[in-house]
């Protein structure tokens, strides 16, 4: 299921909030579309996706894809296809991924209101 018309219409580019209820700031959003257009690339979706897995029990993971799953959420945030699928959605809703760029730290953040406890390391959650 497609819901890219619900983002558009609800507002244009980052931060709005539609079918799989995850939400991408406008800093990770620029830094996808700035990835995929380094390597010429308007194929791909930006998947997050949850995974049994790390000392939590839990683990994301967030990678382009250019696959079109069964039952996929879609959501389009500036230029950048964000896809769900529906066996992860329940646990990534209202989670916000973000891209942090500081002398301490660079990359993608997931923040999960749904996490409930993590790994020391922060690795994987449950």
């Amino acid at each position: 299921m497609t819901v890219q018309n619900e983002s558009a219409a609800a507002t244009e580019g980052a931060q709005t909030e539609a079918a799989h209820k995850v939400v991408m700031s406008d800093a990770a959003a620029a830094k996808a579309k700035a990835l995929l257009d380094q390597e010429g690339r308007d194929d791909l979706a930006l998947r997050i996706a949850v995974q049994p897995g790390g000392c939590a029990g839990l683990r994301y993971q967030l990678f382009f894809d250019d696959r079109s799953l069964d039952g996929d959420l879609v959501v389009d945030f500036g230029g950048v296809n964000l896809a769900v699928d529906r066996m992860s959605a329940p646990y990534v809703e209202g989670a916000t991924i973000d891209f942090v760029d500081s002398i301490e730290k660079q990359g993608f953040t997931i923040d999960n209101p749904n996490a409930t406890g993590s790994c020391a390391c922060g690795d994987s959650f449950n």
